[in-house]
């Protein structure tokens, strides 16, 4: 499997984040241009933000806006998005990029 995918996952409420926006650009040159978007499922997941084939190498960017899901679960976070900057050096790999969230941090790892 070629392609991105991603999870999010409400470590406050112990759930998925499900409605969470999300956006992947591609880095070419100096800028960085929008490659797909999406809003994670009722499992807090989107399977492919590059569908199978399409994924090159390159430095990608996946950005989340937590602001409009929190917004949308009437809590107050500080921190508005959370942007995810990583390098495919393998085409033919599969990358998947969770994101652990709560109102006042996140994190993330290289899934698999």
């Amino acid at each position: 499997m070629r392609s991105i995918s991603t999870h999010v996952l409400d470590i406050t409420r112990g759930r998925p984040a499900e409605g969470v926006p999300v956006v992947l650009e591609k880095k070419e040159g100096g800028a960085y241009v929008r490659v797909n978007a999406g809003t994670t499922d009722a499992d807090g997941r989107i399977k492919e933000l590059v569908p199978e084939g399409k994924l090159s190498e390159g430095i990608y960017r996946v950005t989340f806006d937590t602001e409009a899901y929190f917004s949308a679960q009437n809590v107050t976070g500080f921190y508005p998005e959370a942007s995810i900057v990583f390098t495919i050096r393998d085409a033919a790999a599969h990358y998947h990029v969770p994101l652990l969230l709560s109102a006042y941090g996140y994190s993330t790892y290289r899934g698999s």
